[in-house]
């Protein structure tokens, strides 16, 4: 017997889209910030600059894996390995 056709489609649930739309907002809100401190950023070292850009390009990330974990599971920490 095909392993497809017993296994049952799982519903997609509301989780998705609205962790979807969390991550847009995360990015919207989060690059509006780097913007907003562009003079800022700007007026420092080319060193510096790209130390900050650096690190805000990276900092975004965090929020992602709980973010993903929770659109998955309901819970914003990953289940216990078995």
């Amino acid at each position: 017997m095909d392993h497809h056709m017993t296994t049952p489609l799982k519903q997609p649930t509301w989780r998705k889209p609205a962790g979807m739309l969390a991550i847009l907002v995360i990015i919207l809100l989060w690059s509006g910030i780097i913007v907003s401190a562009s003079d800022f950023i700007g007026a420092q070292n080319i060193a510096i600059q790209s130390i900050i850009y650096l690190v805000a390009g990276i900092i975004w990330i965090a929020p992602m894996r709980p973010l993903m974990i929770w659109m998955e599971t309901g819970s914003f920490r990953a289940p216990p390995q078995a």
